[in-house]
C-alpha cells in the first residue's frame, strides 16, 4: 500500500511575497490599461487607423487655359500615381519583377520603397497614363494603391511656352501664367476618409466626403494665330543672323492687350527638363539699353516744352559733340536737319542738342511718364522695372546719352507700351495678359498734337532715305524707329556686341498693333535694327493686320525697298 505524499506548505513570508508579486503585475497591467485605454486613447486611435483608415485626396480640376478666341492653351488631363502603404505590402519576387517593369523603375528601386517600414504612405511612381496603372493593380498587390492626379498638357508646345509657364510635378504654378494666377486656376482639393482592407478595397466611409473645387478657366489675351506667326519669325531671324537671343511683343494698341508674347530660345513645357537659360521670358524680365528707339521720347519732349517743332533746324556738323571728355558720334554726317530728320536718320548729336536744351527734371518727368523705371504691372512673375536713374544725379553727358537711350534700360515690354502713346495720341495704356472686355482709360501724359507729330516723324523712318525701309508693310502705312546699341557688359560696352531693335505701328493713320522686336548679339556682319529686327516686324504686321482684317491706309504699291546692295542709312550707339 503507498503511502501518501507529504504536503510541503509554503512558509508565511513566502506565500505573502508572492501574492504581493502578483498583485502588483496585475496593478501594473490595470495601470497601464487606464492610461492607454484613458489617457493614449488618441494614440491607440491613430495606430489603428494607420492600419486600416485611410484619407483619400480628390484632386480639384486645374483651369483651363484659352486664348482670345478660346483656343486650348493649357489643359489638365486625368493621371494615376501608384502609391503604398509598406508595412501592409505582400509581395513576392515576380510580382516585384512585373510590377518594376510596369512602373518603368529597376526592381531594386521598388524593393527598396517598399522595405521602407516606417512609412506609411511612399509614391512608387508619379502621373502614370491610367491604362498603365491599371495593368499594376492587376498584379493584386496588397497595400498597393492608385491617387487620380492631373497632368497638364500645352497644346501649343514652345510656341508660347515663355508666356504660359508650366506646372511642376503637384501641379502646382512653377512659371508665367500658371505661376501668376496659382490661386485662380488651382482650385481645393478634396478629400475622403475610408476604411480599406489588406487588398485597398473601401469597406466604408468614415465620414462625409469633402468635395474638391475645381479651379477657374482663364482667358488670356494673346490670338494663338499671331503668337504663332511671332515665334516663327523670331526663331527665323536669331537662326538667319546667329544671335544668342531674340524677343518680340505684339500689343492691341487700342486695348494694351498682349496679343503675342515670344522668346528666343524656347522650350517644350511638356517637359520641362534641362531648360536653364531658355526658360527666361526675356521680353517681360530682362531689360537692355533701347539705343535709338528711345529718341522719340527725347523729341516728344522738346515738343511739349515748345522749345522746338518738328521742323526746327539743328545743326548737326560733322556728327560729333564733345562733351567734357567724351565725344558723341553719328554713324554719317547729316549736317544741318530739322527735328524730324533726326529721327528719320538717327542723329545721336541731334538728339542730344534737344536734350540738353531741357532741365534734367522736364526730361526725366516725360521719361517716368512713360512707364520708364517702374515695372508695367501686368501681373507677370519677376517682371523687371528698368533702370532711371533720378534727375537730381545727372551730369551733362549723362542727358545728352539718355537722349539715345544710353544710360538708361528697359524691358521690352516697357518699350512696346511706351509706344502707346503715339499710338494713342498722347494716352499710355495699361498692359493686360488676359482678355478684357473693353478698352481701358489710359493716362494722358503728352499732347494729342505732339503724338500726331512724333507719329509723323516714325513714319519717315520706314521710307527711302530712314533707317528702316525693310520695316515697310504692303498696303499699309507704317510709323517706327530702330535701335542699334553697344551691349553693356560688366559695366562696359563691348564693342563688337549688339542689341539690334526695332518698334512700331500700323496701320499710321489709325494704329491697330504695336510689335518691338529685340534681337540680341546678331552675328554674321549685320547687327543694325534696320537689318535685323525690322524685317522680323514687317512680316509678322503684314500677316496679323491681315488676320484681324483691318482696312488698309495705303496703296498696294507702297512699298519702296532699296536692293540689297545700296547703302543704307545706319545707325550706332
Amino acid at each position: 500500500m503507498a503511502m501518501a505524499q507529504p504536503i510541503i506548505l509554503l512558509p508565511t513570508w513566502r506565500r505573502r511575497a508572492l501574492l504581493i508579486a502578483v498583485l502588483t503585475c496585475f496593478a501594473v497591467l490595470l495601470g497601464r490599461a487606464i492610461y492607454l485605454q484613458g489617457m493614449r486613447t488618441d494614440f491607440l486611435q491613430q495606430k489603428g487607423d494607420a492600419r486600416y483608415s485611410r484619407t483619400l485626396v480628390l484632386s480639384a480640376h486645374r483651369g483651363m487655359m484659352v486664348d482670345r478666341n478660346g483656343e486650348a492653351l493649357a489643359i489638365s488631363t486625368p493621371v494615376e500615381s501608384v502609391w503604398a502603404s509598406p508595412p501592409d505590402v505582400t509581395i513576392n519576387p515576380d510580382q516585384l519583377k512585373q510590377m518594376a517593369q510596369l512602373l518603368r523603375i529597376k526592381p531594386s528601386e521598388v524593393g527598396t520603397k517598399l522595405e521602407n517600414s516606417e512609412r506609411e504612405f511612399i509614391y512608387l511612381k508619379r502621373r502614370m497614363p491610367p491604362e498603365e496603372a491599371a495593368r499594376v493593380m492587376q498584379l493584386n498587390v496588397p497595400g498597393v494603391f492608385l491617387q487620380r492626379e492631373y497632368r497638364r498638357f500645352y497644346p501649343a508646345g514652345d510656341v508660347a511656352a515663355h508666356l504660359i509657364g508650366f506646372t511642376g510635378m503637384d501641379d502646382k504654378g512653377q512659371e508665367g501664367v500658371e505661376l501668376a494666377y496659382e490661386d485662380w486656376l488651382s482650385g481645393k482639393s478634396g478629400s475622403r476618409r475610408v476604411i480599406k482592407d489588406r487588398q485597398g478595397h473601401i469597406i466604408e466611409d468614415q465620414e462625409a466626403v469633402k468635395v474638391p473645387q475645381d479651379g477657374h478657366d482663364l482667358v488670356l489675351a494673346i490670338d494663338r494665330k499671331i503668337q504663332y506667326l511671332a515665334y516663327r519669325e523670331l526663331a527665323r531671324a536669331v537662326e538667319q543672323h546667329k544671335a544668342k537671343a531674340g524677343a518680340i511683343v505684339v500689343l492691341d494698341s487700342r486695348t494694351g492687350e498682349v496679343l503675342a508674347l515670344a522668346n528666343q530660345p524656347s522650350y517644350n513645357p511638356n517637359h520641362p527638363v534641362n531648360i536653364a537659360g531658355r526658360s527666361r521670358n526675356r521680353a517681360i524680365v530682362d531689360i537692355f539699353e533701347p539705343g535709338s528707339t528711345l529718341k522719340p521720347f527725347t523729341a516728344a519732349a522738346v515738343l511739349e516744352a515748345g522749345t522746338y517743332k518738328p521742323d526746327t533746324m539743328i545743326d548737326t556738323g560733322n556728327g560729333t559733340l564733345t562733351i567734357g571728355r567724351a565725344t558723341i558720334h553719328d554713324a554719317h554726317a547729316a549736317g544741318v536737319i530739322d527735328v524730324a530728320h533726326v529721327i528719320q536718320k538717327s542723329s545721336n548729336v541731334g538728339a542730344a542738342k534737344m536734350a540738353l536744351s531741357l532741365k534734367p527734371q522736364a526730361l526725366w518727368s516725360v521719361f517716368n511718364q512713360m512707364g520708364f523705371g517702374s515695372p508695367v504691372h501686368a501681373g507677370f512673375p519677376g517682371e523687371a522695372a528698368g533702370r532711371l536713374r533720378p534727375w537730381q544725379h545727372w551730369q551733362p553727358i549723362e542727358q545728352a546719352t539718355m537722349a539715345y537711350g544710353h544710360g538708361i534700360s528697359l524691358s521690352l515690354l516697357q518699350l512696346a507700351r511706351a509706344y502707346s502713346v503715339f499710338a494713342n495720341d498722347g494716352e499710355i495704356k495699361p498692359i493686360s495678359l488676359l482678355k478684357v472686355k473693353e478698352a481701358p482709360i489710359g493716362q494722358h501724359v503728352i499732347s494729342a498734337q505732339t503724338a500726331r507729330e512724333v507719329r509723323g516723324m516714325l513714319e519717315l523712318v520706314v521710307q527711302p532715305g530712314g533707317t528702316a525701309p525693310r520695316a515697310q508693310v504692303m498696303g499699309y502705312r507704317v510709323a517706327g524707329k530702330t535701335g542699334t546699341a553697344h551691349k553693356l557688359i560688366n559695366g562696359e560696352y563691348a564693342s563688337d556686341r549688339y542689341v539690334a531693335s526695332f518698334i512700331g505701328m500700323a496701320p499710321a493713320s489709325n494704329p491697330r498693333l504695336i510689335i518691338a522686336v529685340m534681337i540680341d548679339e546678331p552675328g554674321n556682319g549685320q547687327y543694325y535694327g534696320g537689318a535685323v529686327a525690322a524685317p522680323v516686324f514687317s512680316a509678322v504686321m503684314s500677316d496679323a493686320l491681315r488676320m484681324l482684317a483691318v482696312p488698309q491706309d495705303a496703296p498696294t504699291n507702297n512699298v519702296v525697298i532699296p536692293p540689297e546692295n545700296a547703302q543704307e542709312v545706319k545707325e550706332v550707339v
